[in-house]
């Protein structure tokens, strides 16, 4: 398990990426705050850590290989930050909205992993 914060919002999206690729479940949902809300699966909302965990989880099963995706620029509002990236395989965007938190580190509290508007 990987005890690495996110420093700066743009460390959360390279994370996720080296985490969800070791197969760190809980690595993975430590990026997230306790009551954060996933946009996963499509068309739904899936609330909280431990709902989370359990999305994860069965993505992990199929052992997934992401590659990095550069963040567009991120907009600050005090301990807010929206981050986002272009999809790599061109289907669309990934937005987030994250969190300071009291360590320091950031965690995401809205999670859109993919738009393919």
């Amino acid at each position: 398990m990987n005890n690495e914060h996110a420093l700066e919002p743009e460390d959360v999206t390279r994370l996720f990426v080296e985490r969800v690729n070791a197969g760190d479940l809980d690595g993975l949902v430590e990026l997230y705050a306790e009551d954060a809300v996933l946009a996963y699966p499509p068309g739904s909302e899936t609330v909280g850590r431990e709902a989370i965990r359990k999305v994860f989880e069965r993505m992990l099963e199929h052992a997934p290989r992401f590659s990095y995706e550069e963040p567009l620029p991120t907009i600050r509002y005090g301990d807010l930050a929206l981050t986002s990236t272009r999809s790599s395989d061109d289907t669309g965007g990934r937005v987030q909205v994250l969190r300071r938190e009291p360590h320091g580190g950031w965690v995401r509290i809205i999670d859109r992993p993919e738009d393919r508007g």
